[in-house]
């Protein structure tokens, strides 16, 4: 039998945490434990979302260790802080596949310990404001929050984009505006279509 792995590790947090299963994933805002015990099937690995929510309310829990199992299972809160989930994919086809992925690595840098993931842009609509192979450090905020001008990772029910954002004349209706204006025409999409949104917090570009 092939060795569950993912529930080791939520199993040594369990134990650490002296919990249930059911009484953990209460406590970590989960509606059931079933999540927990289709980890330990072998049917579900440790998603991002659920590993967020366990560092959430443990802290001391090491995120690296509890998604891939590299280093120890605590660290020290500091440490801990500027850490961010990377994943070597393109943003906008993959974004919607980060709870059934695992991260590549964490990236470690204080600027960033307020965003969710880093993922790859691949695209070519924002020319050179965006170089292809840039790494895009994301944060999920509400439509609520959006703020014209901003670049963000739209995702609607038509399709995924990484565009900047602009405001219409008409009410509810927005403008995402690629880099490159020359090759690439403006989208627009109405507010209600809006499934997610990420703020594109930084970028890194290696040259």
């Amino acid at each position: 039998m092939q060795e569950n792995k993912n529930w080791q590790r939520l199993e040594a947090v369990l134990r650490w945490a002296n919990m249930s299963a059911n009484y953990f994933a209460h406590h970590i805002g989960l509606s059931r434990g079933e999540n927990l015990y289709q980890i330990k099937r072998g049917n579900n690995g440790i998603s991002l979302n659920l590993a967020e929510r366990i560092v959430t309310h443990f802290p001391q829990i090491n995120r690296l260790w509890l998604l891939t199992g590299e280093g120890e299972m605590l660290l020290d809160e500091a440490l801990a802080r500027g850490s961010v989930p990377f994943y070597r994919l393109d943003a906008e086809l993959a974004v919607r596949k980060i709870d059934t992925v695992q991260p590549e690595c964490m990236i470690s840098l204080p600027v960033v310990a307020s965003c969710d993931l880093a993922m790859l842009y691949m695209g070519t609509a924002m020319g050179r404001q965006l170089p292809v192979g840039t790494i895009v450090f994301l944060k999920q905020v509400g439509v609520e929050h959006l703020i014209p001008g901003k670049e963000y990772l739209v995702c609607s029910r038509q399709f995924d984009a990484l565009r900047l954002v602009r405001t219409t004349t008409e009410a509810g209706l927005l403008r995402l505006v690629a880099g490159d204006r020359k090759n690439f025409d403006d989208l627009t999409i109405r507010v209600e279509e809006i499934e997610k949104l990420y703020s594109v917090c930084a970028k890194l570009t290696i040259q």
